[in-house]
């Protein structure tokens, strides 16, 4: 089963059980799934459903970073629950040795030496590692690790 649909089926469990908050946070992803779909006019698979779900995940973290330092717990409470159910459908994350063991793969595929292979190691990482791990993050460790 896809990604997609095992959203709609949890929408629709969902809608059974009167699970109105989580049904709220599963039609907030399978809308941002739809308005890309609208957008780029492509059925999605499940790397672009990954895509935006940690594009999703990214936007949560941020509003709980800054409801916290406005001291908003009420608002704060609610992203957490939103990112809770949206890390529900992404891939196990990855460990620090996983993505290490990936980053010194990536480098060894692409012929990485120097700063400016960047874009050709990032491109080799981003299908293994999207939605498993912060892709700023690993771009930061690939920078460093080529001497920038």
């Amino acid at each position: 089963m896809s990604l997609k649909a095992q959203i709609t089926e949890d929408m629709k469990t969902a809608m059974r059980a009167h699970e109105k908050a989580q049904l709220g946070v599963i039609r907030l992803i399978l809308a941002a799934i739809k308005q890309q779909e609208v957008d780029t006019r492509i059925e999605m698979d499940d790397t672009a459903v990954l895509v935006v779900l940690d594009k999703m995940t990214k936007q949560r973290r941020e509003s709980i970073r800054q409801y916290s330092d406005a001291g908003r717990t009420d608002l704060v409470a609610q992203e957490e629950y939103e990112l809770g159910i949206i890390q529900t459908y992404l891939p196990q994350p990855l460990s620090a040795a996983e993505l290490d063991d990936l980053i010194q793969q990536a480098m060894a595929e692409t012929g990485a030496t120097s700063v400016r292979d960047m874009g050709k190691v990032m491109t080799w990482l981003k299908p293994k590692a999207q939605g498993r791990t912060d892709m700023g993050q690993v771009s930061g460790l690939i920078k460093a690790r080529l001497g920038g």
